[in-house]
C-alpha cells in the first residue's frame, strides 16, 4: 500500500512534516527530480522559498537527501513520491522498464497530491514529463521550469525532453540560451515561455581575495565529477601549469552521479599516473560551497558539454574570485559583462593555463575587478528579484492569467537586469 501513497518526510526532529493549509492562500505543489544540493537543487530551494511567499507550498521529491533538510529548515513541508525521471538511461532496456514502473506506481499518489493542490504544480525540470500530463487529468494548471539545454544530444532525446514543457500550461527558462535550444525542437513554445535568470543568494559580507599570492596558487573546481563538467580539463590545466614552473594546487569539490563511479576512478588514476597525488585534493560533496570558494585564488568552470546557464560561474563571481570559464553555451551568458572572468576555448588545457597565468601576472588588477564584479553579480542575481519574477509567472497560471506585460521586461533587459520575458500567452 505504501507504494500508492505519497509519504510525508520526517523533519530533523523525527516528526513528519504536514502539508500547509492556510485560509485564503492557494496550495501549490512543487516537484523536483532529486534531493541533493548541487546547482539545480539549490535553485529549487530558492524557488520553493520564493513561491512560499504567495502560496502554501508542498515539495515532492523522489527520495531522501540533503535537500530535504534544507527545505525543512525554511519551513517547507516535504513529501516523498515515486516519479518517473527521464534520463539517458531510460533509452536502454533496463532504464525503460524502470521508467515505466515509476510511472505506473507513482501515478495514483501523484494524482492525489495534485487534487490537494488547486493552484497547480510547479515542475522544476523538463525531466519529469508525467506531472504536466497528470495535472491535465486532475484539472490543475502546470508550470515547467526548464534548466536543461543540451544542444549536442541526439535529436530523439531532445524531442523526448521537450514533452514536459509541451504539456505544461506555462514554461519558464533559466536563460536565453535554454530558450533557444528548447525552441529549436518545439518552436511553438516560445510564445508561452518566460526567461527568468536564476537567483543566487550571495554569502555574507564579501571577502576580497588575498592581497599577495604567497605559496601555491589555489585552483578550485566545483561541480559534479562527470565528463561533461570537465574536471579532467582542470587536472590537465594544473599539469600544464606545473610544467611551466607555476606552483599550484587543485581542489575538486563535488562527487559523482550514480552510475558514473567509473569516471571518478579514471580521474584518480590519471592524477596518480601524472604524479599529482600531492597536488590534487578530492573533497567530495559539501553542501556549503562558500568556504572553499573564499579559500581559492582562481575558480575553473571547464565544462565540455552544454550548460543551460552556469550557477557555479556566478557563485565564483559572488565570492569575489577571478574566474576562468568555458566560452560556450549558457556559461557565456552567465559570465557576460564580468571583467574578472575569462572565457576560454573548451577543453584546451594550454589555453586554460594561459588564462590562469594572466590572472597571476596581473593579480592586483584581477583582484580589484573581482571585487567590483561581485557587487554587480549581487544586483543581477538578487534572490528578491528572482522571487518577484518567478512568483509573477507562476501566479499568472494559478489565477488563469494568459498574458504578462513585456514592456517592463524589455526595459530591464536593456539595463542588464534579470529578465522575465514576454509577452507569454498561456495554452
Amino acid at each position: 500500500m505504501a507504494a500508492f501513497l505519497a509519504q510525508p518526510v520526517a523533519s530533523a526532529t523525527g516528526t513528519p512534516t504536514a502539508e500547509r493549509s492556510t485560509p485564503g492562500r492557494p496550495r501549490l505543489l512543487v516537484v523536483h527530480p532529486g534531493a541533493e544540493l548541487y546547482g539545480a537543487d539549490r535553485v529549487l530551494l530558492e524557488s520553493a522559498t520564493a513561491l512560499a511567499t504567495r502560496f502554501d507550498v508542498t515539495v515532492a521529491l523522489p527520495g531522501p537527501g540533503p535537500l530535504v533538510g534544507a527545505l525543512q529548515e525554511r519551513g517547507l513541508p516535504v513529501v516523498q513520491c515515486r516519479m518517473p525521471v527521464l534520463r539517458r538511461a531510460a533509452f536502454r532496456p533496463r532504464g525503460a522498464l524502470q521508467l515505466l514502473s515509476d510511472a505506473v506506481l507513482g501515478a495514483l499518489p501523484a494524482l492525489r497530491l495534485l487534487r490537494r493542490h488547486p493552484a497547480g504544480v510547479y515542475v522544476n525540470t523538463l525531466t519529469l514529463p508525467s506531472w504536466p500530463l497528470l495535472a491535465r487529468l486532475a484539472n490543475r494548471p502546470s508550470v515547467c521550469h526548464v534548466h536543461e539545454a543540451e544542444r549536442s544530444q541526439p535529436r530523439l532525446l531532445r524531442r523526448a525532453m521537450a514533452v514536459c514543457p509541451a504539456l505544461a500550461d506555462r514554461v519558464i527558462a533559466n536563460s536565453r540560451f535554454t530558450l533557444d535550444v528548447l525552441t529549436e525542437i518545439a518552436p511553438r513554445l516560445r510564445a508561452r515561455t518566460a526567461v527568468v535568470h536564476n537567483g543566487i543568494a550571495a554569502p555574507g559580507p564579501a571577502l576580497p581575495a588575498r592581497a599577495r599570492l604567497d605559496g601555491p596558487l589555489r585552483l578550485l573546481f566545483v561541480g559534479r565529477l562527470s565528463p561533461r563538467k570537465g574536471p579532467q580539463v582542470a587536472v590537465a590545466t594544473l599539469q600544464e601549469l606545473l610544467a611551466r614552473g607555476v606552483d599550484a594546487r587543485l581542489q575538486l569539490l563535488g562527487s559523482v552521479f550514480e552510475g558514473y563511479e567509473w569516471f571518478e576512478a579514471e580521474l584518480r588514476q590519471t592524477v596518480d599516473a601524472a604524479g599529482l597525488g600531492d597536488r590534487v585534493d578530492f573533497l567530495g560533496f559539501r553542501p556549503d560551497v562558500w568556504p572553499r570558494l573564499t579559500a581559492a585564488d582562481v575558480v575553473l568552470v571547464p565544462s565540455v558539454g552544454d550548460e543551460s546557464f552556469g550557477n557555479t560561474a556566478v557563485e565564483a563571481v559572488l565570492a569575489t574570485r577571478p574566474l576562468v570559464v568555458s566560452d560556450a553555451s549558457g556559461l557565456r551568458e552567465a559570465a557576460a559583462g564580468y571583467r574578472s572572468a575569462q572565457p576560454v576555448a573548451v577543453g584546451r588545457a594550454a589555453d586554460w593555463a594561459d588564462a590562469v597565468q594572466r590572472v597571476t601576472a596581473g593579480w592586483a588588477t584581477f583582484r580589484g575587478l573581482a571585487w567590483d564584479d561581485a557587487a554587480e553579480a549581487r544586483r543581477r542575481h538578487a534572490p528578491r528579484l528572482h522571487q518577484e519574477r518567478l512568483v509573477e509567472a507562476v501566479a499568472g497560471i494559478a489565477r488563469g492569467t494568459a498574458r504578462l506585460d513585456a514592456r517592463p521586461a524589455r526595459r530591464e533587459e536593456a539595463a542588464g537586469r534579470p529578465v522575465l520575458a514576454g509577452p507569454a500567452p498561456v495554452g
